[in-house]
């Protein structure tokens, strides 16, 4: 028999009396299985989570926002009342304003400079609380409010309100109005400017 004949030969003989893949073989079988397990719980994992947060990116989607915003300047007369809600009996200023309310209700709100523009405490926050209040012209200009407590107003007039109106605001919004009011006296100071 010729050397190559005998090398066929024995490989086959091989290969039928030892008919179980080397340990090596199982390993990779082994690690490639628990790896496709592992990848197909993942895969499940994210999908499931895309799921969830498309669902919460629907609540979470802006229904109205705000950018700049107007003090109010008090005239004494019905004029200045907004949406039934009185001016503040002086001049307030405010540098600037952003807020966005989500469908849900949440807003986020933040403000500039919001301080007195005239008197003998012009220039100061009057040691002040405010309060965010939405009105839509669709549910007959409900007052969906944050926290009435307020937050106090930094020494430069600079305010963050991160909160959830109550009761939350319709979907549309139509003519949205936002005030900034007092937490004590409810009288507005500033408006936003819808965008």
């Amino acid at each position: 028999m010729n050397p190559m004949m005998r090398l066929s030969a024995l490989l086959f003989t091989t290969s039928i009396s030892n008919p179980k893949p080397p340990k090596r073989a199982i390993c990779r079988r082994s690690f490639l299985g628990t790896s496709l397990a592992v990848g197909g719980v993942v895969f499940v994992m994210v999908a499931i989570a895309q799921s969830a947060l498309a669902q919460n990116s629907v609540m979470t989607q802006n229904l109205v926002r705000f950018s700049g915003g107007i003090g109010v300047i008090p005239t004494g007369s019905a004029n200045t009342t907004v949406r039934g809600v009185a001016a503040a009996g002086q001049i307030w200023v405010i540098r600037d304003l952003a807020a966005d309310v989500k469908q849900d209700g949440g807003i986020r709100l933040d403000g500039r400079g919001l301080l007195l523009g005239s008197g003998n405490a012009v220039g100061s926050n009057a040691n002040a609380s405010v309060i965010a209040t939405l009105f839509c012209a669709n549910d007959g200009n409900i007052q969906h409010s944050s926290n009435l407590a307020g937050v106090p107003l930094e020494v430069n007039g600079d305010f963050r309100i991160d909160d959830a109106l109550s009761p939350a605001p319709p979907n549309p919004c139509t003519s949205p109005v936002l005030l900034i009011r007092s937490a004590g006296s409810g009288s507005w100071f500033a408006a936003g400017i819808p965008r």
